[in-house]
Parts: C-alpha cells; sequence; structure tokens
C-alpha cells in the first residue's frame, strides 16, 4: 500500500484520481482548501463521497500556506505526490491574475520544496493543452516548443513545468507533467462548456456558442484522464541517456523529467458535441452564436503517443459515450427525470 497525497483532491480530476487510488488499495491523504471559485457545495459533495473510504485523510489546506505545507509533507512519508490543486479557468484568469500567481506558482512551488525536503520518490502533476497557446501545427507534440501561452492561466502552468524540470535537475526530484485536453465527465466542473450547455438546455435558455461553433476541442472523458495519471504515478520519470542539449528535446532530459499528453486523438467540432448533448438530454438547444473570446485558442488536439509508447495506454472513451455518462450523472446528481 502506498502513502500519495493527491492536492486538489474535492475538485473534479482529484476527487476521480483519488476515488481510484483508494479503490486499489492505496492510502490517500488528500488536500484542498475548498475555495468558491465555482458551487462549493459540488466540492462538498465529492468529498463526502470519499470521506466514506477507510484509507482516506483530509486537509482543508491553502498551497500557498508555506508552513501549512511544510507541516503536511513533515507529518506523512508520500510514496508519491498527485498534484491537481491550481486556480482553473483559462476566462477567469482575465479578471483575477493574482489569484493564478498565488497558486499555480507559489503553490507548486511549496509542493516542489516538500517533495524536495522530504525525497518523495515521484512528483506528477496537472498541465493543460493551453500551454501549446499561438501553436498552430496539429496534433500538438511535447516534443514540440510551448513557449507562446495566451493567457495568464496558461503561462502558470508553462512556468510550473519549468520549475519542475529545474528541481529535477537540481535536486534530483523525478517529476512527470501531464498536458490534459478538455477534461469532461461526472461531477465536472460547472464552468467548463459541457456543464454549462446541458445546465441551460434542461433549462430551456439559450447557450452561449463561441467561434459560431466552429471550435474544435480534443474532448477526453475524466476515467481516461485517471488511468493515464495512476500509469504515470507508477513509473518515475528518469533521466533520457540519449538527450542531446545541442538538440534538446523539452519533453525529457537528463533529469528525471517527463513530459505527456493526455488527450483522445479526435478533435470534436463544438456544434457536434452540442448534437451529441441534444441526443442524450433529449433536448434541442437554443444557440447564441458569438465571435472568438480572448485567450481562446479555434483547436486543440493530442499527440499522445509518448503516453502509448512509454505507459501502455491511449485514451479510448468516445464522445457519444463519454456525454452519455455525463448525462446520466447529472440527471441523477439535480434529480432531473
Amino acid at each position: 500500500m502506498k502513502t500519495i497525497l493527491v492536492t486538489g483532491a474535492a475538485g473534479f480530476i482529484g476527487f476521480h484520481l483519488a476515488q481510484r487510488l483508494l479503490q486499489r488499495g492505496d492510502r490517500v491523504i488528500g488536500l484542498d482548501n475548498l475555495n468558491e471559485y465555482y458551487d462549493h457545495t459540488l466540492k462538498h459533495a465529492r468529498l463526502a463521497e470519499l470521506e466514506r473510504e477507510p484509507g482516506f485523510g483530509f486537509h482543508r489546506l491553502d498551497l500557498a500556506d508555506d508552513d501549512g505545507i511544510r507541516q503536511l509533507f513533515t507529518s506523512y512519508r508520500f510514496d508519491a505526490v498527485a498534484h491537481l490543486a491550481a486556480q482553473a479557468g483559462v476566462r477567469y484568469s482575465l479578471e483575477n491574475p493574482h489569484a493564478y500567481v498565488k497558486s499555480n506558482i507559489h503553490g507548486f512551488l511549496n509542493i516542489l520544496e516538500g517533495c524536495r525536503h522530504h525525497t518523495v520518490p515521484h512528483l506528477v502533476y496537472a498541465s493543460t493543452s493551453s500551454v501549446y497557446g499561438a501553436n498552430t501545427g496539429m496534433p500538438f507534440s511535447v516534443h514540440g516548443g510551448a513557449d507562446h501561452p495566451l493567457t495568464i492561466y496558461a503561462a502558470t502552468k508553462r512556468a510550473d513545468e519549468l520549475m519542475a524540470h529545474s528541481y529535477a535537475s537540481l535536486f534530483g526530484v523525478p517529476c512527470t507533467g501531464l498536458r490534459f485536453f478538455t477534461v469532461y465527465g461526472p461531477y465536472g466542473r460547472p464552468d467548463m462548456a459541457l456543464f454549462i450547455f446541458l445546465k441551460a438546455m434542461l433549462a430551456g435558455e439559450t447557450i452561449p456558442v463561441f467561434n459560431n461553433g466552429e471550435m474544435q476541442r480534443d474532448f477526453t472523458f475524466v476515467d481516461d484522464i485517471v488511468e493515464g495519471f495512476v500509469r504515470a504515478i507508477d513509473h518515475p520519470a528518469t533521466p533520457n541517456a540519449a538527450w542531446d542539449g545541442n538538440h534538446p528535446d523539452p519533453a525529457t532530459s537528463s533529469a528525471p523529467y517527463r513530459l505527456y499528453n493526455i488527450g483522445n486523438q479526435s478533435p470534436v467540432r463544438l456544434m457536434d458535441m452540442i448534437r451529441v448533448l441534444e441526443k442524450h438530454s433529449g433536448m434541442t438547444a437554443r444557440l447564441q452564436m458569438l465571435p472568438m473570446q480572448p485567450g481562446d485558442v479555434p483547436a486543440t488536439y493530442a499527440d499522445a503517443s509518448d503516453l502509448q509508447r512509454d505507459l501502455g495506454f491511449t485514451p479510448k472513451t468516445t464522445i457519444d459515450e463519454g456525454v452519455r455518462r455525463f448525462v446520466e450523472w447529472y440527471r441523477r446528481y439535480y434529480n432531473i427525470a
């Protein structure tokens, strides 16, 4: 049995990951500050599910609480750290950039310091497809550049990747970063498109459709994200003996450092996703067609071949199956016939 710290345990992906680790017999120590970026009742519902499990312990703690994080690492001997806590949301980063620096940079530094001083065998942390920013060459590859982020959110997550590399290089902390592509599924975040759309459709309200529905996203079901995360936890990053500083590979290093994309490798037009939502909800969407918003990109598309090669896994849940399961959960959770 491993003891694993899961930060952001009351969040969407952190909750699902903690559940999966508990189900396989690990001891999970969850951390979350339970902030009110979105409806906190959903966070408390997730947490209540986890607290039914005997192997789960919880600490309400902010990542930027230096003393609190130091004490947490002193109190346990972690076999791995799964770091998912962050200030999320692309559009909110235009309104409150300081929150992103506090959580995603200051907070991540505290996690790195904890791993360094307590010799944690592996840190696996969530990054995002948003780091690809202005890149247009697709599919997005971890072996290409990601140095033109379009939002503060993306910039902080790219900074996390670079900070992780410095700790892997200087202190030998094995670090694996996972770039997630448009995650959706049960217990999802209410600020995400699928949640917003279904809520509006069931209420008979108009839904905003940006870029006139021509956006494409590599929608990835949460169970696939979790499977990739668990496999990464179990395969600590190691140095790449063939790494060449004259031709540096951004995804590997002479230090114990790795980056992977986790995406479905099958981009879906926003309008097509809406049609699938209509199919499984039995509702017709009322659309308000709008232009592209600042910070948005027209398309995302993951090259997840490294994930398959190194960890033996490729996301495979179809948009039809994933949306069906999300709609079923939504109706059950909100008691909608």
